[in-house]
C-alpha cells in the first residue's frame, strides 16, 4: 500500500506540473495577441516564449516610433542626425584640412582675434624685397646657386607656433633695436645640414647626411650663426625704405621653451621661406609678433610706398604760420637751491632765503623747463627787465 501511495503522489505531481505549463503558455498567448496561440501545446512552451518576446519587442518599437513622430510634429523640428563629417565641419576641425586652409565654424570664431596679415599690405612688399636680397647675399655667402622663394605669410598664435616646430631645429632670437622688441627665426634640420655641407665643400649632387638624435656641434652652430647674420642684415635692408631698423643677433637656442619672446596667446606674423641649393635645401621661418610691428603699424597699413593718408599741404602751411603767433610762457630764473623736506616744512612768513647770486649775476630764461637764453637783470622805468646776452641760433642743429 505504501508503494501505491508513492505512485499516486508522483502522478499528482506530474499532473500539477502539466497544469502549470498550460497556464503559462496561455498567458504568453494572451499577451502576444497571436491568433495562432491556440495551436501551442504544453511541450512547445519554449517556442511560444520566443515568439512572445519578439512580438513584445515589435510592439514596443512601434509605440516608440509613434511617440517620436508625435513629438516631432508638435515641435516642428527635424529628426535627421548629423554624421561625423558634418560635426567636424560645424566645429571647424576637418581631418583633411591643412594648416593654411581657411578656418570655419566655431574654430573661426575662436581665432577671430587674430589680425590677418592681409590688413598690413606693406608686409608682403617688404618680404618680397627680402627674398630678392637673400637670393643674392646667400649666393655670395655659399658660392653656390641658391634659390629663395616665399611660401606663404600667415597669422598664428605664438604658443601654437612653438608647439608646431619640428625638432631638431635652431631658433634664433633677434632684437629690433629701434622698436625695442624681439623676433624669432627658425632654421630647420634640413637647411642646417645643407648649409654645413655646402660651406665645408660637400659634393654636388649628393644629399646632405643627416644624423638624427644628436645635438648640433660647435662647428655647425657657428656656420649657421654666420648665415643668420646675413639674413638679419638683409631683413634690416628690406625694412629700411619703410622704417630704418637694425635687427641684431641676441641668442641661438635649440629648445623652443628657451626661445619664448611673447605670451602663448599673442598673435604674430609667420613668414615661411624656402631655400634651395640645387638638390639640397630646407625651410627658414621668420616670426614677428604684432607687438614688435606696432611702432610701424601705420606705415604697414599703406597700400603702396609713400602713401600720405589724407595729408594736406595747405593745412600744414596754415598750421606752420599760426605757430609763429602762439603765446608761450618764459621764466627768468635767478638761482635754484636744493632743500630738504624738513627745511621746506620749517618755512614761515618772514623767513629769509640767502641766495648766492649778486646784482651782476646772469639769469636763465626757460620755457617748459628747457633753457633757452641767458640775460642780465636791470631796470627800465618802474619795471624790472632782463637784457638778453646770447642768441637762439646756438640751439639750432
Amino acid at each position: 500500500m505504501a508503494e501505491d501511495g508513492e505512485i499516486q503522489e508522483g502522478q499528482d505531481d506530474d499532473a500539477l506540473a502539466e497544469e502549470w505549463a498550460q497556464m503559462m503558455g496561455g498567458e504568453d498567448d494572451e499577451e502576444s495577441g497571436d491568433d495562432g496561440g491556440e495551436a501551442a501545446a504544453a511541450g512547445e512552451g519554449g517556442e511560444g516564449e520566443t515568439d512572445a518576446d519578439d512580438a513584445a519587442a515589435a510592439e514596443w518599437e512601434s509605440l516608440l516610433e509613434e511617440d517620436g513622430e508625435d513629438d516631432l510634429n508638435a515641435g516642428g523640428g527635424s529628426g535627421r542626425v548629423l554624421n561625423q563629417d558634418e560635426i567636424d565641419s560645424l566645429l571647424g576641425f576637418d581631418s583633411d584640412d591643412d594648416e593654411d586652409a581657411q578656418k570655419t565654424g566655431i574654430r573661426a570664431i575662436i581665432n577671430s582675434a587674430l589680425v590677418s596679415y592681409e590688413r598690413l599690405p606693406m608686409l608682403e612688399v617688404v618680404f618680397d624685397r627680402l627674398v630678392r636680397m637673400m637670393s643674392t647675399s646667400l649666393r655670395n655667402f655659399t658660392s653656390d646657386n641658391v634659390e629663395v622663394s616665399l611660401d606663404n605669410i600667415s597669422s598664428i598664435r605664438f604658443g601654437d607656433y612653438l608647439n608646431s616646430i619640428p625638432l631638431p631645429a635652431m631658433l634664433t632670437v633677434f632684437r629690433a633695436e629701434e622698436w625695442d622688441n624681439f623676433g624669432l627665426m627658425t632654421v630647420d634640420s634640413s637647411l642646417i645640414y645643407s648649409v654645413v655641407d655646402v660651406l665645408l665643400g660637400g659634393r654636388r649632387g649628393t644629399a646632405a647626411m643627416r644624423i638624427e638624435g644628436r645635438p648640433y656641434t660647435t662647428i655647425e652652430i657657428s656656420l649657421v650663426e654666420e648665415m643668420v647674420h646675413v639674413v638679419l642684415q638683409d631683413l634690416s635692408n628690406a625694412f629700411e625704405p619703410l622704417s630704418p631698423v637694425v635687427f641684431g643677433f641676441d641668442r641661438l637656442e635649440t629648445n623652443p621653451r628657451f626661445a619664448t619672446i611673447a605670451r602663448p596667446a599673442n598673435a604674430a606674423v609667420l613668414v615661411r621661406l624656402r631655400i634651395d641649393m640645387e638638390d639640397r635645401g630646407g625651410r627658414l621661418e621668420l616670426l614677428l609678433p604684432y607687438a614688435t610691428l606696432e611702432p610701424i603699424r601705420e606705415l604697414l597699413l599703406q597700400m603702396f610706398m609713400g602713401e600720405k593718408f589724407g595729408r594736406d599741404s595747405i593745412w600744414e602751411s596754415h598750421l606752420a604760420t599760426e605757430l609763429w603767433s602762439t603765446d608761450i610762457e618764459i621764466e627768468a630764473v635767478l638761482e635754484e637751491q636744493t632743500l630738504t623736506i624738513g627745511e621746506i616744512m620749517d618755512l614761515e612768513i618772514g623767513t629769509t632765503l640767502m641766495l648766492n647770486s649778486g646784482a651782476e649775476s646772469p639769469v636763465q630764461l626757460r620755457c617748459g623747463g628747457v633753457r633757452l637764453l641767458s640775460g642780465k637783470v636791470g631796470r627800465v622805468g618802474q619795471h624790472i627787465a632782463v637784457s638778453v646776452l646770447d642768441s637762439l641760433r646756438r640751439l639750432q642743429p
